[in-house]
């Protein structure tokens, strides 16, 4: 009996030292276990921080292109005081951040953005630069239709010897078929659509050889733009008979009408820089023309709408920089004519582009919609790309970061 009760003892007394290390490897276990959870929960937070300061950088830069843009409204350009902000809250956040813009037109303009959430703190650098209406060869808002057998090429009028031209035809649409690429249509460039589209079904392809095709990560802005205040000098109106006008006779025009008698009317630019803004409509009759003569230049702000009859239309000389067009109307229609070939820019948001030309297009088209619907082929031309200050519809966009 007592034999049996100190084995029993024996084993009872074994058992202890198993229970004892359990008890120390489960706290063992449940320290480490809490211990994670609070690194977890450090890290998870510093991340946290980080990608605060970071959009909060992020941000900074977003804002300071949005106040050079502001600036440009107002004119003359000024860049004495440029945008600066310091600890500004980020909305929605516990993030601040801080800008400064710097440099001249000379030098160029960069941006220094930094972020900061809690002890995180992150900066990001971009320098700006300024980017015009003609960065296309053709750009529109809805519909773009070329004719059959288009070709679309690039040259520099500038620099002749240039032949690494980049171009790009696009829309801002996603609508099915809204851009109709007629059988033997060669882009030597890009197609865009709209952000989101499907490429296979925006663009209606019956036999076009183009380069890469996708859509936009953002809209392309076209800002409205707003004529100059000029002396209004009543219409010009021409039967028969050639007008010539230089940079004297520059003002507002109510209208603008060219219609044949025994000869076409001609409408003549020469000696100069010449900027019309016409308030009504430019009608360009059976056989008349607008000659912008080699010595000249012609800017011409439109509110209404633009009609050329047979053999009629807008004869340009020069290089397409010499004549541009802004359509400043809510709606309007421009029909293109050339009795050779059409040679200019033409900016107008909310205008129907026909162009129809014997020879061929050179220039940057931008509108509502844009046809092709006769002549030979479109030259884009990359020297539009080069704009100043002072020019219509310029924007600053970052030309390029840096994140730290």
């Amino acid at each position: 009996m007592n034999t049996k009760k100190h084995i029993q003892t024996k084993k009872s007394g074994s058992a202890m030292p198993l229970i004892m290390l359990a008890i120390v490897i489960l706290s063992i276990m449940g320290v480490g276990l809490l211990s994670l959870g609070l690194h977890s929960r450090v890290f998870a937070a510093k991340n946290a921080s980080e990608i605060a300061a970071r959009c909060a950088a992020d941000a900074g830069i977003t804002k300071a292109v949005f106040e050079m843009n502001e600036k440009l409204k107002a004119k003359p350009w000024d860049d004495s005081t440029l945008p600066e902000a310091t600890n500004e809250v980020l909305p929605n956040s516990n993030a601040s951040l801080s800008y400064e813009v710097t440099g001249n037109l000379d030098s160029g303009y960069n941006v220094e953005s930094i972020g900061i959430s809690n002890r995180a703190q992150r900066r990001t650098d971009a320098s700006l630069e300024l980017q015009g209406p003609f960065q296309s060869a053709i750009f529109v808002q809805g519909t773009l239709i070329l004719k059959a057998s288009t070709l679309v090429d690039g040259y520099n009028s500038l620099d002749l010897l240039d032949t690494d031209v980049e171009l790009q035809i696009g829309t801002n649409s996603i609508l099915p078929g809204s851009i109709v690429l007629n059988f033997g249509v060669n882009v030597d460039g890009e197609v865009l659509i709209g952000p989101g589209g499907n490429v296979e079904n925006v663009i209606q392809d019956s036999g076009a050889t183009t380069g890469d095709r996708y859509p936009l990560t953002d809209e392309i802005e076209l800002p409205a733009v707003t004529p100059p205040g000029l002396t209004n000098k009543g219409k010009i109106n021409i039967h028969g008979a050639t007008l010539t006008i230089g940079p004297t006779d520059s003002g507002q025009r109510d209208e603008i009408i060219l219609k044949r008698a025994a000869q076409p009317a001609i409408l003549e630019i020469a000696g100069g820089d010449v900027v019309l803004h016409v308030t009504d409509n430019v009608d360009i009759g059976q056989d008349c023309e607008i000659v912008i003569m080699p010595d000249a230049t012609l800017t011409l702000y439109l509110d209404g709408d633009l009609d050329a009859g047979n053999s009629a239309g807008i004869n340009n000389k020069n290089k397409p920089a010499n004549f541009k067009l802004y359509g400043t109307g809510q709606e309007q229609t421009l029909n293109i004519k050339a009795k050779s070939n059409v040679s200019g820019a033409v900016y107008a948001p909310n205008a129907n582009i026909i162009v129809m030309a014997v020879g061929d297009v050179y220039g940057s088209f931008v509108g509502k919609s844009f046809e092709m619907k006769s002549g030979g082929n479109f030259y884009y031309d990359e020297a539009l790309r080069d704009v100043s200050i002072n020019d219509e519809a310029v924007q600053f966009v970052v030309k390029k970061w840096t994140e730290q």
